[in-house]
């Protein structure tokens, strides 16, 4: 690994994004319309307070995991992968500056996310906004890190959609935004201990109420490092040249 191929990969990533305003659009403005959406339906009641903490988890997390896995398909599929591991270039240097790269998009993404549902959509935040949004970005680089871990698997744009009923789907139904987890069946509920993006709910519920105190946050969002973490060693032990 070298931290200056690394940094170097980041460049030449924000380089071709900077180029590309449909995606930039789909990454920082979506999100935010989406979580405008949601709080619009439901005006003029409560919901959008209880609910809306989840969203700032969800839309950010599925749009990251999207444009990153189908972003770094498209540099297998072209062979840029190939000809750029021709060069003294670890695997590990082409995921962490993809990771580096996406991860400052989603520094603006959270923030821009965050900002939006808090003084535009009026969500009612009792804890630290700063929590609330050290929770936010952290969700939206696991959705980085785990669209870089799938795109090592994925032969085509649409495998990388069919795995999201495999990845995403289960975290959704089981992060607690339909039903509590305390009130899921013992059995599901213990199998959404192991899904990261539940984590980053009751995260952004705890800020949101202020219901537990920063070391219980603290907790959370090293769980969502190790998930992070682990998907970027995974990608790239699992990283391949070239699709088939």
């Amino acid at each position: 690994m070298s931290p200056r191929r690394t940094l170097a990969t980041a460049g030449r990533v924000l380089t071709q994004i900077r180029h590309d305003p449909r995606t930039i659009g789909l990454m920082l403005v979506v999100p935010s319309l989406l979580i405008g959406l949601i709080a619009w339906i439901f005006v003029d009641t409560d919901v959008f307070d209880q609910i809306g903490p989840a969203m700032l988890a969800l839309f950010p997390f599925i749009i990251m995991f999207l444009v990153t896995s189908i972003t770094t398909l498209r540099e297998r599929r072209t062979g840029t992968l190939e000809r750029l591991l021709t060069l003294p270039i670890a695997k590990l240097d082409f995921i962490l500056g993809y990771t580096i790269a996406f991860g400052l998009l989603a520094i603006a993404q959270a923030a821009i996310a965050t900002a939006f549902a808090v003084w535009v959509c009026g969500l009612t935040i009792e804890g630290s906004i700063w929590l609330l949004f050290a929770v936010a970005l952290a969700d939206a680089v696991l959705g980085t890190t785990l669209g870089l871990l799938v795109s090592a698997f994925a032969a085509t744009e649409f495998q990388v959609v069919q795995f999201m009923p495999a990845i995403v789907f289960p975290q959704v139904l089981l992060g607690g935004i339909i039903v509590p987890r305390a009130q899921m069946p013992d059995v599901l509920q213990a199998v959404s201990d192991w899904l990261p993006l539940s984590h980053a709910i009751d995260a952004l519920n705890a800020v949101a109420r202020d219901s537990e105190d920063a070391a219980y946050v603290g907790g959370k969002l090293l769980i969502l490092g190790a998930f992070a973490f682990g998907a970027v060693v995974l990608g790239s032990i699992t990283l391949r040249r070239r699709t088939p």
